[in-house]
């Protein structure tokens, strides 16, 4: 047992990938859906390219979405509106006529035959007004043809005419009018259109409940189907063109034989075969980092964070497709190479995405569409960009991006349809949607440097300025040396400009490369500018102690200051395993019958493992050398640059790094243009 522990612990990097592999596959796997996949894959308007393909089992064929939502609209078109005829209106309105009347009587000098006329006229014009109803303002509102049939429900009765039979105020004062007699009107017909006015009220309202309770009901009558196939009935020929009746045929069989296969039984079989092709997709994956990536996938936070991003689009892209697919293009799966070029590099940020969105073909519709969309995007994306801390770059790329989705959904459409008339609008929206959610990669940019622990050419810019805490120190402290590390930074960048590494990553490195320094500046020449060098008073072994105390007491000060690991990493290995020769060779000159012990004179490493860190050493120490030259000349300077490098060479501190012979070459035509260029000479003035 205890063997088998020791085994885990010796290799915990491997099983932590082993477990990261297998939970990041059943994630994936349980969220795809379960259903089978129809064997054919065919588009509208392309050749069958299969054999003729016969019906193996009975099925009916299903009416195109389009067609049902036709048919909706036809229904929706003619169906009937209802409206509420509420008949206590008119009770209360001919009671409250009445007592109008007999008040009207009690205190008025009206004569019986004025009276009987008055009440005779009133109760003529409320049935009239009421005879098939007095419609309300809010129904009005409502868009009617005049001549419409409706539906009028009083009480348990359900009476059909025309809606202009029904009374509106324009109406019911028309009526009034006309019946009682035009002006001037005498005392008592006065008070007969004051009373009328007063008490009829609208008594019909339109019932929209009971209207769309009634449209469902017809919805219920649609037939989702349009004929039957028989089995053996051919159903398309090979080579023959996917459209019309053979595309609507097509698309029924494929939905009727998804639902045949999934089955109780057959579920272990469907999930069997996505555990499988996503295993190899996520297998590809991490042979690709350890292939061509070799310190990404030793590094387990690395791997676990590019798991995280793939399968975090994957799930995003899933919960839409699952809850509405039409928002589909929504997704800003462009996020994935944006950040992962942030963090690594292009090459590895299109591949990621590549294997993304192909997992997620399985379970889009119209696969072939989605992945070339997405594939064609990314590759614009890993194309356009750049410097994300300048925030136009991020504007245009995204823009470029949007602009590309757009190009090719038209051409799809255009292909499928024949023409441009078809196009939906709807889909540009979700793409412009689509470029607005891609801003959301500068967020995860920053969550994840925080959460990871990674870095950014965002954050790169922020620490490579020079009020930063540190570096102002350093300034402070030891302005030699924070002049030596600006000239450093000057030439390393302008060398990784030159073979095309992270000029930014290399300039911040050099800029901290010497902030361990500060603590003992005294200790080192560029400091020293009383002439008094207080080495005179050490041994040559404490001394080559201190100079080599500086790697790790800024190693130490960058961690405190919270510094990234790819900035401490330049701290690190800026002068690899090389020895202190001075204080080296001091010490067998005083010694010259001993054998000296060359590990304490040699600085503790690594080497170099990047071009980046290689680039630094190469430009510290040129630049630190070339302080030595009493007289610089162009031949005195490509002599020293030949010599340093030439050393480092031979003591094997870049077989580390990446970097080629080629490469050396122009790093040293960089630094020789730039070291003529400070020590050039100038022209006597007169006094």
């Amino acid at each position: 047992m205890s063997k088998i522990i020791n085994k885990i612990y010796k290799n915990n990097a491997i099983v932590y990938k082993v477990l990261l592999f297998l939970i990041t596959v059943v994630s994936i796997v349980y969220l795809f859906p379960k259903a089978g996949q129809f064997k054919y894959d065919f588009n509208k308007g392309k050749p069958w390219q299969y054999e003729n393909l016969y019906a193996t089992f009975d099925f009916s064929i299903q009416k195109s979405e389009k067609e049902i939502n036709r048919e909706k609209q036809e229904l929706t078109r003619i169906n009937k509106p209802y409206f509420k005829y509420d008949s206590l209106v008119v009770l209360s309105v001919k009671t409250s006529f009445t007592d109008k009347v007999n008040y009207i009587q009690d205190n008025d000098t009206i004569n019986l035959n004025q009276m009987l006329h008055l009440i005779s006229t009133g109760n003529y014009i409320i049935d009239e007004v009421y005879k098939y109803g007095f419609i309300d303002v809010a129904s009005q509102s409502k868009i009617f043809n005049e001549n419409e049939i409706i539906y009028v429900r009083k009480a348990n009765e359900l009476s059909e005419f025309a809606y202009n039979k029904l009374m509106v105020y324009k109406e019911v004062l028309e009526l009034i009018t006309t019946n009682i007699g035009a002006a001037p009107l005498n005392n008592a017909e006065n008070q007969l259109l004051n009373t009328l006015l007063e008490v009829l009220k609208p008594n019909v309202s339109f019932d929209n409940t009971f209207t769309q309770k009634a449209l469902e009901e017809s919805f219920k009558s649609i037939s989702y189907t349009k004929g039957l196939i028989t089995t053996g009935e051919l159903i398309i020929l090979k080579g023959d063109i996917v459209e019309e009746r053979k595309l609507e045929v097509l698309n029924s069989l494929k939905n009727e034989s998804e639902s045949k296969v999934w089955t109780a039984s057959n579920y272990i079989w469907i999930v069997c075969g996505y555990t499988i092709l996503v295993s190899l997709a996520l297998l590809m994956l991490l042979l690709f980092l350890k292939q061509y990536r070799t310190e990404i996938y030793e590094n387990n936070n690395k791997v676990t964070f590019i798991f995280f991003n793939v399968f975090l689009m994957i799930f995003i892209q899933t919960l839409v497709i699952k809850y509405n697919s039409d928002f589909l293009y929504v997704v800003p799966l462009s996020i994935l190479p944006i950040v992962l070029k942030a963090f690594f590099d292009a090459r590895l940020g299109l591949f990621a995405h590549v294997l993304t969105v192909l997992l997620l073909g399985f379970i889009v519709p119209n696969s072939f569409e989605f992945i070339y969309l997405h594939i064609i995007a990314g590759i614009v994306t890993i194309l356009s960009v750049s410097e994300l801390h300048k925030r136009a770059n991020l504007f245009i790329s995204i823009g470029q991006i949007t602009l590309v989705y757009m190009l090719t959904y038209f051409a799809f459409s255009i292909i499928k349809e024949g023409n441009a008339s078809q196009i939906n609008v709807y889909y540009f929206m979700l793409f412009a949607a689509n470029g607005v959610l891609s801003f959301l990669a500068v967020f995860f940019i920053y969550m994840y440097e925080k959460i990871f622990g990674l870095v950014s050419d965002v954050t790169l810019l922020e620490l490579s300025n020079t009020n930063t805490t540190l570096l102002r120190e350093l300034n402070e402290k030891a302005p030699g040396t924070f002049q030596h590390s600006m000239q450093v930074a000057n030439l390393a960048e302008a060398a990784a400009n030159e073979i095309g590494a992270n000029s930014m990553l290399v300039r911040t490195g050099a800029l901290y490369h010497d902030i361990g320094k500060m603590l003992n500046p005294m200790y080192f020449i560029e400091n020293q500018s009383t002439g008094v060098n207080p080495h005179n008073d050490l041994s040559a072994k404490d001394s080559a102690q201190l100079i080599i105390n500086h790697v790790i007491k800024g190693i130490e000060l960058a961690k405190e200051h919270r510094l990234p690991d790819r900035i401490i990493d330049f701290i690190r290995t800026h002068h690899g395993t090389n020895l202190v020769y001075y204080f080296y060779k001091k010490e067998q000159e005083q010694y010259p019958d001993e054998t000296i012990a060359i590990s304490k004179f040699q600085y503790p490493g690594p080497i170099p493992f990047s071009k980046e860190t290689a680039i630094l050493m190469i430009c510290d120490a040129a630049e630190a050398a070339s302080k030595s030259i009493k007289n610089p000349t162009a031949q005195s300077i490509e002599l020293l640059i030949d010599k340093i490098v030439e050393k480092q060479k031979t003591d094997n501190q870049f077989v580390n790094s990446d970097i080629t012979f080629r490469e050396i070459e122009k790093i040293k035509k960089v630094i020789k243009k730039k070291l003529l260029n400070i020590y050039h000479l100038r022209i006597e003035y007169p006094e």
